[in-house]
């Protein structure tokens, strides 16, 4: 009986561990896509700007995302607060004047829906494909 309940418990922790791998992975992603066109929206917006510093702007909303679709939080609450949290993160990364922030923001949310629409098309168009 003991030998069951510890193979049993050794699958859990597995299952927990995958599970863990794959929810870093996911934000990991996610904030590495958001983090490119955070890059973009501030290159468009300032001129000549860090690579590193658009690295600590991606993660933000990619944890709110996540977190947004595990809970019973409305999606456009959850789509609000990374907004808020995107704009903090430029503004103290970039130190622009609040309408700076509240541009590139703006650009950084187009930037996104726009690769991410295409992105996801190539995905679509790549997957049917026959054969």
């Amino acid at each position: 009986m003991s030998l069951g309940l510890s193979v049993s418990s050794g699958l859990v922790g597995l299952q927990l561990a995958s599970r863990s791998i794959a929810v870093l992975g996911t934000v990991g992603l996610l904030g590495l896509f958001l983090s490119v066109t955070a890059y973009l929206a501030a290159r468009n917006v300032l001129g000549d700007v860090a690579r590193f510093k658009a690295l600590g702007v991606g993660i933000g909303p990619a944890v709110v995302a996540y977190v947004t679709g595990q809970s019973p939080i409305p999606g456009g609450i959850g789509v609000v607060v990374a907004l808020l949290i995107d704009g903090v993160a430029i503004h103290y990364l970039y130190g622009e004047s609040t309408r700076t922030t509240a541009y590139i923001t703006a650009i950084h949310l187009i930037v996104t829906i726009i690769l991410g629409a295409v992105l996801f098309g190539v995905t679509i168009l790549f997957s049917t494909l026959p054969g």
